[in-house]
């Protein structure tokens, strides 16, 4: 099997639909839904493993995701979502290990972020959207099986003598659960934390009565009673949502229309150019010149043509293709192009309707984007420039990015008419799209100094040129037209010509500054140790654990504590 898969010829495609899905099903009853598993085997994105026992990769994951956002988007009268099995006496093995071992580095980590992102995606629609999760283990939930199942409201588990759960990556695997399972052990389910070391070194798991005193799971039912527990929970939790019901219409989220060549990537909101030689991809999104949508129900017939929804989706998409298929394109450097007031327009509008169950999702999801850059292990740049149009929500890139550069004054050799650039803030820059670590973005850019955040407040909804904007530390760098090529080339060479490990551990560091939450100890210390030991030999050796799993033969460990 080809060891750098992530680089063929044939890129990894995020878009997928029901009538396309290999692995999961989707079926509806009023304000429940039923989402099984049933992957299979021959369904693997890559050759040379099979996905036995429900194992998955990240092709399975891919269609979650879609189906998640799907059950958000398009069923609005669904309250509860019932993740099961659809096969007998097995919930789900895991990530396939053989799919795992013959992986790349960089295909494993992204593999692991993406998961991840995926898991909290659930728990997002938990929290914010109010559509609740139900998981009902009726056999084995090993590994990431059970991390699935750790991301829902409730787990029900049949208490048959067969059904367990289980966290065996460190014994047989030499690895840690990858997608969040120590984390949500403890933090989520608040496992006392002996018990949970004892739990994840027990490769066979933990079943009946002493996984639900443990906390592991919530609630045994007998085989015999299942489906009946299942339906009265399912309904119980759909009585604590406010989702509108069968009263209100879905948004179809149709394909995207795009298009690939070697040095472009367009779409109909957004562009990337990419620059292969200097290592960068500039990504320009375009505001819409149209009127905004005068009510609800102009938003509602747009559907997901509605530009934050239809633009959300596009940069996610953007995003998800350049970090699994364009590992070399280190640097991503931010434009936006339009007009402020039609950009404000829109904030206004989102904000006008924030308790309208479509527009809380496309806000919910425009948070979900923002995190999808901050955790993107690239270096970022946003560039404004005359003609660009950073105003509230959008604003949020520049409080993203590692660096920002606002030109001071306009390009004279141009010869078509400008007008300096301007940034504003809005009230969605305080708080609407919080940061993993749940502080916006400028709270998180000015940690330590509320008095900063607070001489920003007092400037929304004011246009502010570069010389202001610099002085209130809300951009970093504010060269003229004389000095702006030149410092952006060497900023960007200089980008170039360090270590990208470093990088990426120096940026992740720097991004997340204040208090550590669930999701920052997902992202930041399990992520950054998976990130290790995945290139550990005693892992990933030849004569590691994960290598040679399920050939008969034992692992030799380097015994040396690092």
């Amino acid at each position: 099997m080809p060891e750098n898969r992530e680089s063929s010829s044939t890129p990894v495609d995020f878009q997928t639909r029901p009538d396309r899905y290999r692995h999961w099903t989707l079926a509806f009853d009023g304000e429940i839904a039923h989402l099984s598993m049933d992957v299979d085997e021959a369904g693997g994105l890559f050759p040379g493993y099979e996905l036995k026992l429900n194992s998955y990769d990240l092709g399975v994951d891919i269609e979650l995701y879609d189906a998640i956002q799907r059950l958000r988007f398009e069923h609005p009268e669904v309250k509860t979502v019932v993740m099961a099995s659809a096969k007998e006496r097995m919930f789900c093995a895991g990530a396939n290990i053989r799919m795992l071992g013959s992986s790349s580095h960089a295909l494993k980590v992204n593999f692991c972020k993406f998961t991840n992102e995926t898991r909290n995606s659930i728990e997002d629609a938990s929290d914010n959207s109010r559509q609740r999760y139900l998981c009902a283990i009726n056999g084995m939930a090993a590994g990431g099986g059970y991390e699935l199942a750790l991301c829902t409201d409730h787990i029900l588990m049949a208490d048959d003598g067969n059904a367990a759960v289980a966290l065996p990556e460190v014994p047989l695997l030499a690895v840690l659960p990858g997608t969040g399972g120590l984390t949500r052990v403890t933090d989520k389910r608040h496992v006392r934390r002996d018990l949970a070391d004892v739990f994840c070194t027990l490769e066979e798991g933990v079943k009946g009565k002493r996984a639900q005193d443990w906390g592991l799971v919530d609630e045994l039912v007998p085989a015999s009673k299942m489906q009946a527990a299942i339906d009265s929970r399912a309904r119980e939790m759909a009585s604590t949502s406010d989702r509108p019901g069968e009263s209100a219409t879905g948004v179809e989220l149709k394909l995207l229309e795009r298009s690939f060549a070697d040095d472009r990537i367009e779409y109909e909101h957004v562009v990337a150019t990419l620059d292969r030689a200097a290592g960068s991809a500039e990504i320009t999104i375009k505001a819409v010149a149209e009127e905004t949508p005068a009510t609800i129900d102009e938003i509602e017939k747009q559907g997901a043509g509605f530009w934050v929804l239809a633009l959300a989706r596009e940069l996610d998409d953007l995003l998800l293709h350049l970090r699994v298929n364009e590992l070399e394109l280190g640097s991503l450097i931010f434009r936006c192009e339009g007009d402020p007031d039609r950009v404000a327009a829109y904030d206004d509008l989102l904000a006008e309707h924030a308790d309208h169950w479509l527009v809380r999702e496309i806000g919910l999801y425009w948070k979900r984007v923002m995190k999808r850059i901050d955790l993107t292990s690239r270096s970022l740049f946003a560039l404004v420039t005359p003609g660009s149009c950073y105003v509230g929500f959008l604003a949020e890139i520049l409080f993203a990015v590692d660096r920002s550069y606002m030109l001071d004054g306009i390009f004279e050799e141009e010869q078509v008419e400008q007008t300096p650039a301007v940034i504003r803030l809005t009230e969605a820059n305080f708080g609407a799209y919080p940061m993993s670590n749940a502080l916006s973005r400028i709270a998180t850019r000015f940690y330590g100094h509320d008095d900063h955040v607070a001489e920003a407040r007092e400037q929304m909804g004011q246009d502010l040129d570069a010389a202001t904007a610099l002085e209130l530390g809300l951009v970093t760098f504010a060269p003229d037209d004389i000095d702006w090529e030149d410092e952006l080339r060497l900023a960007l060479e200089e980008r170039r010509a360090y270590s990208p490990d470093a990088l990426v551990g120096m940026e992740a560091n720097l991004r997340f500054a204040g208090p550590e939450t669930m999701e920052t100890r997902i992202f930041g210390r399990l992520t950054a140790w998976q990130n290790w030991i995945f290139q550990r030999p005693n892992a990933a050796g030849d004569h590691g654990a994960l290598k040679l799993y399920g050939s008969g033969r034992r692992a030799d460990y380097d015994k040396t504590r690092v």
